[in-house]
């Protein structure tokens, strides 16, 4: 399997030449955080293969993504949010944990979704006796939702939760299923191919695969981003044990080389007209198909004229729990008529075409 490390590529060009960019960007970073306290916590509605749940959504503050210390993907700013020394202990990450419990008050989620800034399964940010105690403690739960890089998607790791009774879906951010626009887009250093392996060691265990992926990573245009999510949405559904596919539209983050692009006029985030159209014409692939825009409407998220933003945020919204792409066809905007010009002529060496 694929390990990550700056030599993927010959010294000096390609995955090197952006980790040295990216750790000098992650290097301007002065924010500290509590190591007692999660990133963040919060509660919503999610589609799973048992229906949809009240999901609590966890973000627990660990020592962050290895791959982001050796410089990381382009648009992932999270490992900035991470303790500095680079290791939290048990003890503090179940303080975490306590915050989170407290945060439901009365109501109980019926699934638990758990991230990290890095991967949730690699012990060097969560070690084992952790891992372990966090299935116990939500053992009462139906499912669980936990998200790992191919790498650490093992057997035995994912077993802790499925012996507790819990449904257990590890969630691998993929981002795309072509291995060019992976490696020289996001600068990720694994293979689709790792991705299938790591579904079968998931199925093995008795659990399922929920796909991320990326909407318009850095250096495509419009029409490509839309194709590359259609084609890699059909391909993720093909993988067996691949169930969800889960389509995030980039965002602007700090300290990350979208953030450079997008400050020097070099970078749009998607238009959300190009998320409705991914998710209307793949509504048919063998798996269900959500998306989240995060901070849609703004300049630094998914947007489109302004004006209509909120009404396509919420139509997607519906088709995530209902899965009808009929949603699709009761908003409408004058600004879909430039979005149309936008993917049909702007190209990747003089994007973006528009605002």
């Amino acid at each position: 399997m694929s390990q990550p490390s700056p030599e993927v590529y010959e010294s000096g060009r390609g995955m090197d030449a952006h980790n040295k960019v990216m750790r000098e960007l992650r290097g301007e970073r002065d924010e500290t955080y509590d190591p007692h306290e999660p990133t963040r916590v919060w509660i919503d509605e999610d589609n799973t293969p048992s229906g949809v749940y009240q999901s609590l959504t966890i973000i627990l503050n660990t020592g962050g993504c290895r791959w982001a210390r050796a410089g990381g993907c382009t648009m992932c700013g999270y490992v900035a949010e991470s303790v500095e020394d680079g290791s939290v202990e048990h003890e503090a990450l179940m303080d975490q944990i306590q915050v989170c419990l407290d945060h439901e008050a009365e109501e109980k989620s019926g699934l638990i979704k758990i991230y990290t800034s890095g991967s949730f399964l690699d012990e060097r940010e969560v070690p084992a006796e952790t891992r372990k105690a966090i299935a116990e403690t939500f053992s009462d739960r139906e499912r669980i939702v936990v998200e790992s890089l191919p790498d650490f998607v093992q057997e035995d790791r994912v077993r802790d939760f499925v012996d507790v009774g819990l449904e257990t879906d590890v969630a691998v951010g993929l981002e795309t299923a072509n291995d060019r626009v992976r490696h020289d887009c996001v600068n990720k250093y694994f293979d689709f191919a790792d991705f299938e392996d790591a579904a079968l060691e998931a199925k093995e265990a008795g659990a399922g695969v929920k796909a991320y992926l990326l909407m318009k990573p850095p250096f495509l245009s419009e029409g490509e981003a839309v194709q590359d999510m259609k084609d890699s949405i059909r391909a993720c559904a093909d993988v067996e044990g691949c169930h969800t596919v889960s389509m995030n539209p980039c965002n602007v983050q700090r300290y990350t080389m979208v953030d450079q692009l997008h400050f020097r006029g070099g970078y749009r985030p998607p238009w959300m007209w190009s998320i409705c159209d991914v998710l209307e014409s793949t509504a048919d692939a063998d798996a269900i198909v959500v998306s989240d825009p995060v901070g849609h409407g703004s300049d630094r998220g998914p947007h489109n004229c302004g004006e209509c933003d909120d009404l396509v945020q919420e139509a997607i919204k519906d088709f995530d729990l209902r899965q009808d792409p009929s949603v699709f066809s009761e908003v409408s905007c004058e600004c879909e008529h430039t979005w149309e010009e936008v993917v049909a002529r702007e190209t990747s060496y003089n994007l973006p075409l528009a605002e």
